[in-house]
């Protein structure tokens, strides 16, 4: 049985668009909220037994802390505290006014992060996954450049782009709105999260686009693209959700029970995979056979 997909790609371009649209509007909005990885400060992880209400009340109050972020691992039932710079005599003595507030204090980890560190890290990030996006295109363009007709090679790698792009977008704009009502903070976890996902898109998109190709080739000139790309889709789609689900019910498992370290890296990757499938079947070759249908008409005026 093949689905209709092509004929109601405007639906799916639709839904495509809506959850962009929200994303974006998640990340203006609220924004990302950068840890110590992308912004100077100091991430302290402390074994105590207070509530997190009473905590962060406590550090404000009485350690003169502002704005620390803090969140609670179930698992090693352990609070992450992100906070200012801090020096190891300061630590030190925060150390003590919380054991004599709340009694018994285990200090599990400690790190810090200089501004200039940070700043380059943050700009590392930023080239990293635009140069992403430009190399997969470039990837694509090049893979696809024994095919003319009836779509140029490069617009393939424009639609992979676009594929890529909307997937990075939701996931991050669903990590601004975890940021805003869980105060989840961005680190490098987060980068490669991004990464990994626009890995798997393209993937998902290359094993499509290819399948597209050799229909096409075995036309031999006579071609109807919306037919030739529904069949395509057809023809991997149960391979894509099989592998895809797979993937999802590991990264589903981590992010539901696993440590809070990997938490919010695994959920994003779930978001993002799934999203990833999505646009691979219901965003990239939609995309294709629009972008075919407005030539069409144009060179008809």
């Amino acid at each position: 049985m093949k689905f209709p997909i092509i004929k109601n790609k405007n639906w799916f371009l639709f839904a495509s668009a809506l959850f962009v649209s929200l994303s974006i509007y998640s990340l203006v909005s609220f924004g990302l909220k950068p840890g110590i990885d992308f912004k100077s400060g100091s991430m302290w992880q402390i074994s105590v037994p207070a509530s997190e209400r009473s905590l962060a009340d406590f550090l404000k109050s009485d350690l003169k802390i502002e704005d620390p972020i803090i969140s609670y691992d179930a698992q090693t039932e352990s609070f992450s505290i992100v906070m200012g710079e801090t020096t190891d005599a300061l630590r030190a003595e925060y150390s003590e006014k919380l054991k004599s507030r709340f009694g018994d204090l285990k200090e599990l980890d400690f790190g810090s992060t200089s501004p200039s560190v940070s700043s380059e890290l943050r700009n590392r990030a930023v080239l990293l996954i635009v140069s992403v996006l430009v190399v997969m295109a470039l990837y694509i363009t090049i893979a696809f450049r024994g095919i003319s007709k009836p779509v140029s090679s490069w617009k393939y790698g424009i639609a992979t782009v676009i594929a890529l792009a909307h997937d990075v977008t939701i996931a991050a704009g669903i990590y601004a709105l975890m940021g805003h009502l869980k105060g989840v903070t961005i680190d490098t976890n987060f980068i490669v999260a991004l990464l990994t996902i626009a890995g798997f898109s393209a993937q998902d998109t290359i094993v499509v686009f290819d399948r597209i190709r050799e229909n096409l080739l075995g036309e031999k000139g006579k071609t109807n693209l919306p037919e030739v790309v529904n069949k395509s889709v057809n023809e991997v789609l149960g391979r894509s959700i099989n592998t895809s689900v797979s993937i999802m019910l590991v990264l589903a498992a981590i992010a539901f029970f696993g440590p809070l370290s990997v938490k919010y890296f695994a959920l994003t990757m779930l978001v993002g995979l799934f999203f990833g499938t999505y646009s691979s079947i219901f965003v990239a070759s939609p995309v294709l056979v629009l972008w075919h249908s407005l030539d069409t008409k144009v060179k008809k005026l």
